[in-house]
């Protein structure tokens, strides 16, 4: 039955730790929201977050799990994570963070969310559902590839309300989603978004 739904993942294990991941992800979303609000304290946020994390990661491995973070990262964790300092968390947090001090707000807005829902739906989709892989995308396939696309339009259009930035802004974030950068997607995708995007 789990076949003929998500037929890229036989392990319901694997179904949850990506449901996990991407439900994570996405929260990301909140920084162009919360930038708006006070820019500075979203800076010091993001920056603080991924130190707070990277010093409870540590005690983690040391065998000092931190209640419910330590326990999120494990759920969270891919096969390739187990045993290892966890990056996803860090990597996102530093994406973001380099959108907002690189460019301007809307571009950076433009980046953070083709970040959080275009790499986010790329990978739940591609993982569940992708059956076409040819070779040119590089292991990646073709439906997560059109999720990736179409969401990171819909909402850099939601941005901008321009149909060429959004359009620039899909392509790229695609286009980077197609290589096989591991966790280092979620600092190339912004930076490369937003500098597609920004004198636009």
């Amino acid at each position: 039955m789990m076949d003929k739904f998500f037929p890229a993942i036989r392990n319901p294990k694997e179904l949850r730790t990506e449901l996990v991941r991407k439900s994570l992800h996405v929260l990301i979303a909140l920084v162009p929201l919360l930038a708006g609000i006070n820019r500075p304290l979203t800076i010091a946020l993001l920056l603080g977050g991924s130190l707070l994390y990277s010093l409870l990661e540590l005690l983690r491995l040391s065998g000092f799990p931190v209640p419910v973070i330590s326990t999120l990262t494990a759920l969270a964790s891919r096969r390739r994570d187990q045993g290892h300092f966890v990056r996803g968390p860090v990597t996102l947090g530093a994406g973001a963070l380099l959108a907002l001090l690189l460019y301007p707000p809307q571009a950076a807005s433009i980046a953070v969310y083709t970040l959080a829902f275009g790499d986010g739906i790329a990978s739940l989709v591609g993982k569940t559902a992708g059956r076409i892989r040819p070779s040119f995308l590089l292991g990646k396939s073709v439906e997560g590839s059109l999720a990736c696309f179409t969401v990171s339009f819909i909402a850099a259009y939601r941005v901008s309300l321009n149909c060429r930035i959004a359009l620039l802004a899909a392509m790229t974030g695609t286009l980077v989603d197609i290589f096989p950068l591991g966790d280092y997607d979620n600092l190339v995708m912004p930076l490369a978004v937003g500098l597609a995007v920004r004198d636009l």
